[in-house]
């Protein structure tokens, strides 16, 4: 009896597969090149929406990007982190940046200045190795405070206007970067310039990192201008007017 109703529901299934592969190839051959044209349409649509938001976000940003010299005083340098190789020592990039963080500090372009990168865990250590660097160059201490949680540009901006009540700011990264950050800033209400750090020819990886700054400026095009997530932490505030002291950990 088992036997039968097993033979039964297997011949069943058989039926209503070949009954839906047969329906599918009959709506595939009247249908089938309609729906290839609204694929390529859709396609279309969604690439031209792509790069329209990858334009209009560098834009915004290059409008507030300045020369050392020409760019207005502010609150803060803002330094975003890069990759620190495991001997603690700085990526050309990052020194890049750290180095004109302090060119501006040295010009009298901002009091104090923000280190925000990577610090999650303990073998690694973006926010201490630029600070190190910096009082290596004569920049105080109390001059220099750390967001150990800049996991991203997005976050680096949010918790400098929220933990560090930054209102005025100068951004300081490499020029394909900084007009990503710059938008971001804008549009947290932050009062943000940027300065390029665009020291070295970095060399074919660049051709990787235009690319990837493609989709993050779409990606934090809907983030800074629509969802506006908190970062991941926030915690005290610690305002950038105060002793850069309150932020070691060492």
């Amino acid at each position: 009896m088992l036997k039968d109703i097993s033979l039964i529901w297997h011949k069943t299934n058989n039926l209503i597969d070949l009954g839906m592969e047969r329906t599918l190839n009959r709506f595939l051959r009247k249908h089938g090149k309609q729906i290839i044209k609204l694929g390529i349409i859709l396609l279309m649509i969604c690439g031209s929406v792509f790069f329209a938001v990858n334009h209009y976000v560098e834009q915004v940003g290059v409008k507030y990007i300045y020369s050392a010299a020409d760019v207005p005083e502010a609150d803060t340098v803002l330094v975003l982190g890069a990759y620190v190789y495991p001997n603690g020592t700085l990526s050309t990039m990052l020194k890049d940046r750290v180095t004109a963080g302090y060119e501006l500090y040295r010009l009298g372009k901002a009091p104090k200045i923000i280190v925000s990168g990577d610090h999650g865990r303990k073998d690694y250590d973006e926010v201490n190795t630029m600070k190190d660097y910096l009082k290596s160059k004569g920049v105080p201490g109390q001059d220099i405070f750390m967001d150990h949680a800049g996991f991203s540009t997005y976050e680096s901006l949010y918790r400098a206007r929220d933990i560090f009540q930054a209102k005025k700011v100068i951004i300081v990264t490499q020029k394909y970067h900084l007009m990503r950050a710059v938008f971001i800033a804008r549009e947290l209400g932050l009062e943000a310039y940027g300065v390029a750090s665009d020291m070295h020819d970095y060399g074919q990886v660049m051709v990787i990192y235009e690319g990837r700054e493609m989709m993050a400026r779409n990606k934090d095009f809907w983030l800074a201008k629509v969802i506006k997530p908190q970062p991941t932490f926030l915690g005290e505030v610690i305002p950038v007017f105060g002793d850069g002291g309150a932020t070691d950990d060492k």
